[in-house]
């Protein structure tokens, strides 16, 4: 059977010789006498499901290689049964296929992503077994046995309410009780659950560590935020989930251009747009997005403003009714706030000043109660930019009602953010009220 072990620090993966002794016996339709191929194995699959099932998947012979490899050890389960009929066994033991179901989260039982290994130098299973391990030693309640649709119910739930919270006052106030709540729920990955049901919880458990990374994103616990990003990636690799995958590769790759490395955040976001045909317009736009701000802190300008202009072609087609419930927040204000985010780079440059603005500003205006956070930081941008390349009067009459804005908000991005505008206003700083504004934000962060 395929198996993963630790050998000196290094994960090796054995290969599934079942699986491969099993191909190899069975005689290929195409040519008599010889055995049959990954490639045609993956062919007849695909057609038994599509008559049994009337679904179309697209299995081929590399994904078989993965199987035969190790690579992947517990296929999901229409996949599964396909091969089983197509090779003529009864059971998926026969096909090396197993997994221990109360085993703990763990390279053993999590080990799913050739493509993450190349591309981060992790697998899914890596990614998922160091926090969970970690987390589930420290849990302060016990952890049903079983788990069922109301334990997943009930995680989304959580992950509902603080993405609330997070959006409205930012994540530095209630970061711990996410995180107390993500230590429970790693725990349920342990626990029983049907088959039809593990997918929806990995998805669960990972909107939640979502939710929890960004807060501590937000806060800059970069380094708790970074764990949680990989764990949340982990629980969307188990779980089959390309819309969660792609919306924690996005917010990984926004942290790591905020941390000045735009080019890491680059590769991320290539990384969340393989199979976008997967993913709906509005994740799409989010994408180009977050890729349009990478290449603007890169001063690739014609290739960032082409970028932009891709996504606002993806977001005309957004339609919410089919976006999964963590991409709520990214309505047309967000689109304009986060798009108007990329300009102001470049319009820092000399390039799409008014463009930024206009955008940043109809983020102001557009920017709900609920994202009160967002419209802040829009509004503080807004400010920078305008103190820079326009009226300083009218700059700080702005930067005044985006400090208000942001008067309950516990974020240090923002709190960032003000130090920009801050320091864009020292030059103009004998006018009074820009002089008011720079006294008034120096008390908000304490600057003397």
């Amino acid at each position: 059977m395929p198996e993963t072990r630790i050998t000196g620090g290094t994960v090796v993966t054995e290969p599934n010789d079942q699986l491969r002794e099993v191909r190899e016996r069975t005689e290929s339709p195409q040519t008599p006498g010889e055995c049959l191929t990954r490639s045609e194995l993956a062919e007849q699959v695909n057609a038994w499901i599509h008559d049994r099932h009337g679904k179309t998947v697209e299995l081929d012979g590399n994904y078989v290689g993965k199987l035969e490899r190790g690579l992947i050890r517990w296929p999901q389960a229409l996949y599964r049964e396909g091969l089983r009929a197509v090779l003529g066994v009864a059971r998926d033991a026969d096909l090396g296929f197993r997994r221990t179901r109360r085993s703990a989260v763990s390279l053993e039982s999590v080990n799913r992503s050739d493509f993450l290994r190349a591309a981060l130098g992790v697998t899914a299973g890596a990614m998922v077994a160091p926090l969970a391990q970690s987390l589930i030693t420290r849990q302060p309640t016990p952890v049903p046995s079983v788990v069922g649709q109301h334990e997943i119910d009930q995680v989304r739930t959580t992950a509902k309410l603080f993405g609330s919270w997070d959006h409205t006052y930012g994540g530095g106030l209630v970061r711990e009780a996410v995180a107390a709540q993500l230590r429970y729920s790693a725990g349920l990955l342990n626990a029983r659950c049907s088959e039809r049901l593990r997918g929806d919880l990995y998805s669960a458990v990972g909107f939640l560590g979502h939710t929890a990374a960004f807060m501590a994103f937000d806060a800059y616990a970069h380094e708790d935020a970074r764990e949680m990003f990989r764990f949340a990636l982990g629980c969307a690799e188990q779980g089959d989930d390309w819309h969660l995958r792609a919306k924690v590769l996005s917010s990984m790759a926004r942290q790591a251009v905020w941390c000045g490395d735009p080019d890491a955040g680059l590769t991320l976001v290539e990384l969340a747009m393989v199979r976008a045909d997967r993913l709906t317009p509005t994740e799409r736009a989010m994408l180009l997005t977050a890729r349009g701000r990478a290449l603007a802190k890169l001063h690739r300008v014609s290739d960032a403003a082409k970028t932009i202009g891709l996504a606002d072609e993806q977001f005309a087609n957004a339609n919410p009714a089919n976006d999964p419930v963590w991409m709520s927040y990214y309505d047309a204000a967000q689109h304009s706030g986060d798009t108007g985010h990329a300009l102001f780079d470049l319009a820092l440059d000399g390039k799409f000043a008014s463009e930024a603005s206009t955008r940043l500003a109809t983020a102001v205006n557009g920017h709900t109660a609920p994202y009160a956070r967002s419209r802040a930081i829009s509004g503080i941008k807004l400010a920078s930019l305008t103190m820079r390349t326009g009226d300083p009067v009218e700059a700080a009459r702005i930067g005044v009602r985006a400090l208000e804005a942001a008067g309950t908000i516990t974020s240090r991005r923002a709190a960032d953010d003000l130090r920009e505008l801050r320091s864009f206003a020292a030059r103009h700083q004998r006018l009074p009220e820009v002089a008011e504004l720079r006294n008034a934000i120096g008390n908000r962060l304490a600057i003397s």
